[in-house]
């Protein structure tokens, strides 16, 4: 673990992985809440986690490597359910790369377990981590210039939704009629840093 500083107030937190990342997220959010840290900002990434509004940002630093950080809970026990239709134009590649048959796909994806990792891209869009690291799969050599909202799609380690259309390098593999973003729901992103999400096959 290694604490970078950032301006007066802010700490970039940079760890070994992915998971250290939400782990440390996770311990942040409950240190906060129990009103044994005072920050203002915690925005976890794919390796860092940037915590701003620190009044003494490297008394923080120093404290760090000695937290004892809990590892994240194995089951998505209350998790989000977003149903899917798996009939993405990527399926038959995503299957090839697995090895395994296009009926398969969606029993592999929908039996995994997945959590947001981090958000970015676009409003309400999230890394959902939860696939073992053989399902990595590449992202297309060609972007689409028009990817259509409610797709679901796997890139890297990574599964994600788009809340609206947009151009798009992720490989397709569904669809699904769950809203990401709603300006009219509080709040309106659906998923956050740390959610847990089920996806849940529907009819195609």
């Amino acid at each position: 673990m290694r604490a970078l500083p950032v301006g007066e107030h802010a700490l970039l937190v940079e760890v070994a992985s992915g998971e250290a990342a939400q782990a440390l997220h996770a311990e942040l959010l409950r240190r906060r809440a129990d009103g044994s840290l005072s920050v203002g900002e915690i925005v976890p990434a794919a390796r860092t986690v940037l915590l701003d509004g620190l009044d003494d940002p490297v008394r923080l630093a120093s404290h760090l490597p000695a937290w004892e950080i809990p590892p994240l809970p194995a089951r998505a026990e209350g998790a989000i359910e977003i149903p899917v239709r798996y009939d993405g134009p990527d399926l038959a590649d995503v299957a090839a790369r697995w090895g395994v048959t296009e009926r398969l796909v969606p029993e592999i994806h929908a039996a995994a377990e997945f959590r947001v990792a981090f958000c970015g891209f676009a409003p309400g869009f999230g890394y959902l981590t939860g696939l073992p690291s053989r399902y990595d799969v590449p992202r297309r050599a060609t972007p689409r210039t028009s990817v259509p909202a409610g797709s679901v799609a796997l890139a890297g380690p990574y599964t994600g939704v788009y809340p609206r259309s947009s151009p798009g390098g992720w490989q397709l593999i569904g669809t699904t009629d769950a809203v990401l973003w709603d300006h009219a729901r509080v709040p309106a992103a659906l998923l956050a840093p740390g959610t847990r999400v089920r996806f849940v096959a529907a009819g195609c």
